[in-house]
């Protein structure tokens, strides 16, 4: 059964299990995860036991802004409603907010639209990175 959890305190190997999963580059780098989750404005996890099968981080101005840094699922638990259930946590948390922002990769599109997002033609994700795939 999972369960969903609102901590930001995690281990350094249930993350690193988690992002290397996914093959997130920041896997490689889970001492810096474990720091980076501490300082999120919010942080949303789903567990089966003891183990992190999935999350949402999200970073705040503290009144009209949220900008969701890091969505993802355990591949052997997608498919199950538990990414749809971690946005609908955040999307409560932030009820109140003027916007939700994100960058999706465009595989994922379609699954951001059918929780809500709207997708801008004349915008485009961008970012200045040091992390290989």
């Amino acid at each position: 059964m999972i369960t969903y959890q609102t901590t930001k305190e995690f281990t350094a190997h249930a993350l690193q299990s988690l992002f290397l999963s996914v093959a997130w580059a920041s896997g490689k780098s889970p001492d810096k995860l474990v720091a980076a989750m501490r300082n999120y404005g919010s942080v949303f996890s789903a567990w089966d036991g003891d183990r992190l099968v999935g999350m949402i981080c999200t970073m705040d101005d503290g009144v009209m802004t949220a900008y969701v840094h890091y969505l993802l699922v355990d591949p052997a638990y997608q498919k199950q409603g538990i990414g749809r259930q971690l946005i609908e946590q955040m999307r409560e948390h932030y009820a109140n907010y003027t916007r939700i922002v994100l960058g999706a990769y465009n595989t994922q599109v379609g699954f951001y639209e059918t929780c809500g997002f709207k997708r801008y033609d004349e915008a485009s994700f961008m970012a200045i990175t040091d992390m290989e795939d």
